[in-house]
């Protein structure tokens, strides 16, 4: 196992810089204001966030944590606009994101949003190396400039030799790297980790907090949902939400 303490901060500074000075220049990489989101069902609407407010300054490593159906999936939905509220405002490095088209949303998610899913969600067919190649050149990125990132991105997470196979060769730690490598690969405003650690054993999710450690003292910044306090405990500040509100901001 690659260890991943040995990842400088410095190192990722060049990686990382024109992530976080643009989102330095914007003011708060994320605001979530007053958003309600109701889910209509066939027995009554679940009403998922009421009236939540959220705050990520720049270079920020926030987690979210809550009982299920508190609605912090909702509101990591919402910010990576997947999702939009039915009432309040989202916005991304000073962009609103109300009254914007599904393309227009797609358009937002490759200049300033990387996601990390519980279950990587990776493409099996194609190689190490095209997964992260991928989001740049789909972005608009030459193949080239998209390559050289992505063989940087892969040598710093320390799976730089397995470019050439397929992820399902891959532990499950090494494959949460390769899917923190891809959400890199835009250069994004923030990072959004979903249960990052939940399909790995002990080991992998601690060589994913570790990493994300790292991320976060080169300036990366990321906001993380999590149920599970050991995990949550890895950032600098925890938002708790109950009954599809925050209910603590951790500023207190």
């Amino acid at each position: 196992m690659t260890d991943t303490t040995s990842l400088d901060p410095v190192q990722l500074e060049p990686l990382l810089a024109a992530s976080s000075n643009e989102s330095t220049s914007t003011g708060p990489a994320v605001e979530v204001r007053a958003a309600y989101r109701t889910f209509e069902q066939d027995t009554a609407p679940v009403r998922a966030l009421r009236g939540a407010d959220l705050t990520v300054r720049s270079g920020e490593f926030v987690a979210v944590m809550g009982p299920s159906g508190c609605g912090k999936s909702t509101m990591l939905n919402l910010v990576a606009g997947l999702d939009v509220p039915d009432e309040g405002e989202v916005m991304i490095a000073g962009e609103s994101l109300s009254g914007k088209d599904e393309n227009a949303l797609a358009i937002m998610r490759r200049q300033h949003v990387g996601i990390v899913f519980q279950f990587f969600n990776l493409l099996e067919g194609m190689t190490v190396l095209e997964n992260v190649v991928m989001p740049a050149v789909i972005a608009g990125r030459k193949r080239k400039v998209a390559e050289s990132r992505a063989r940087d991105l892969l040598d710093l997470l320390g799976i730089g030799d397995k470019a050439k196979q397929a992820p399902g060769v891959l532990s499950g730690g090494q494959r949460q790297r390769l899917a923190i490598a891809r959400a890199l690969a835009n250069e994004p405003t923030i990072v959004l980790a979903d249960e990052p650690t939940g399909a790995l054993d002990s080991e992998g999710g601690e060589e994913v907090l570790e990493l994300f450690r790292r991320l976060h003292q080169g300036g990366q910044t990321i906001l993380m949902v999590t149920h599970d306090q050991p995990v949550a405990d890895a950032a600098e500040r925890i938002v708790r939400m109950k009954d599809g509100r925050v209910d603590d901001d951790g500023l207190g």
